[in-house]
């Protein structure tokens, strides 16, 4: 062949198995694959609001072992600012263990980085509810919405009794549901919150039936303490509290003492009022994984182990349009917390604004983000039309894991 015959190609690599197997594909000396593949994948890990000094010193360190980083191009001017490390995993978490024996006032941001490199290199979660153990891995699970309120953005009032409710749950099961998740008080942007007494008489008949018909994970969309304990005690093993138990002070302890599952969601401010005002953030993403990072913490504290705690970064809930794509666009940041993450796109209005349609007319809209979200690290899809998502997440999971 003429040197000039020779074929150029762009080579997309994403991770460390990728890059090790093109290596292994032209049968590259064997000797020098390490190093090869610290240079073709990088992993850059952004730390805020860190001191000037301490962002020099770290700039240092990650060049010492082969990496670099960003940091302020004023660094006597900026007192705290922003540092992007630049490397591979494996010159991250070296500069994490070199820090660690040189700098003790650098210690915890060090552990922090390490612990966040290997979350992001997680091949599966286990997730431990009042009931079950769960491991989520290759197959991303569906949660089918079951909304039993007559005020529901997509299918409010649709259940005239509790029967209708439960035989709607049965069919979702059949449909290939994973978890059912059963809401009897609507957070649609607007909404009114709902009296302890009414959201019990909504949900509670519907989980006892569910319960003693299906042999699988029931979830309670509730922020009130008495309504995820009464629904626990019926046989749900899930609580999916939008607020993230800050609504309820006694939530952290129905969850720690019933050793159910939680969902921790990011939101701003409360449903009535989430989509008014400003809403601007700073650092999107950055805000959303510290607000959880905090929720886990505290959920920690209350005896709530990590095992049980799943994420979710809110889609709808005190964000535009645009932080709503941004986020599934950008979803696998968030798996520096080490935990399932839940995303619930499911015919919500950021789809409408973009598609066009009415609720009930946004499945194509929701299909295309669905499938985004699964390639961008979701564990668990949220969903209104089980049957046709169950398809499309498999498709998803088989392109995420070609």
């Amino acid at each position: 062949m003429d040197r000039g015959d020779s074929r150029v190609r762009y080579l997309h690599v994403t991770s460390e198995e990728e890059a090790l197997d093109a290596l292994q594909g032209i049968e590259a000396d064997a000797c020098s694959i390490r190093t090869l593949l610290a240079k073709m994948l990088q992993t850059n890990i952004i730390l805020e609001h860190v001191e000037s000094e301490a962002a020099n010193v770290i700039k240092q360190e990650m060049r010492n072992v082969g990496g670099d980083a960003a940091i302020c191009q004023d660094a006597i001017g900026c007192r705290t600012g922003d540092v992007i490390l630049i490397g591979s995993s494996g010159q991250i978490r070296s500069f994490s263990e070199e820090t660690c024996k040189r700098s003790p006032d650098l210690r915890r941001i060090a552990e922090r980085i390490t612990e966040a490199v290997n979350n992001l290199f997680l091949d599966s979660v286990p997730l431990k509810t009042s009931r079950r153990e769960i491991v989520l891995g290759k197959r991303t699970l569906i949660m089918g919405i079951l909304n039993v309120t007559p005020d529901s953005f997509s299918d409010g009032n649709r259940f005239g009794s509790s029967q209708a409710a439960v035989e709607e749950g049965i069919r979702m099961a059949e449909e290939g549901a994973d978890i059912l998740d059963i809401g009897g008080e609507s957070t649609r942007p607007g909404s009114d919150p709902v009296p302890e007494d009414e959201e019990l008489r909504r949900v509670i008949p519907v989980i006892r039936g569910l319960a003693a018909r299906v042999d699988l994970p029931l979830s309670v969309d509730t922020m009130k303490a008495a309504v995820a304990r009464d629904a626990l005690t019926e046989g749900a093993e899930i609580v999916n509290d939008v607020s993230s138990m800050g609504f309820d002070d006694r939530m952290a302890k129905v969850v720690a003492d019933t050793g159910a599952a939680v969902i921790l969601m990011h939101m701003r401010g409360m449903p009535k009022t989430m989509q008014t005002g400003d809403l601007t953030y700073r650092s999107l993403r950055g805000e959303i994984i510290e607000f959880l990072r905090d929720r886990i913490d505290k959920a920690r504290i209350d005896g709530i182990e990590p095992t049980r705690i799943m994420v979710d970064p809110g889609l709808g809930f005190g964000k535009t349009v645009a932080d709503n794509l941004r986020l599934i666009r950008y979803l696998e940041e968030l798996k520096v917390l080490g935990r399932p993450i839940v995303t619930g796109a499911s015919r919500k209005s950021f789809i409408g604004q973009v598609t066009g349609g009415k609720p009930r007319e946004r499945m194509e809209g929701t299909a295309a983000a669905v499938t985004a979200a699964v390639l961008n690290g979701s564990r668990i899809i949220r969903v209104h039309d089980v049957a046709a998502m169950k398809k499309v997440v498999a498709m998803a999971d088989a392109l995420r894991s070609a």
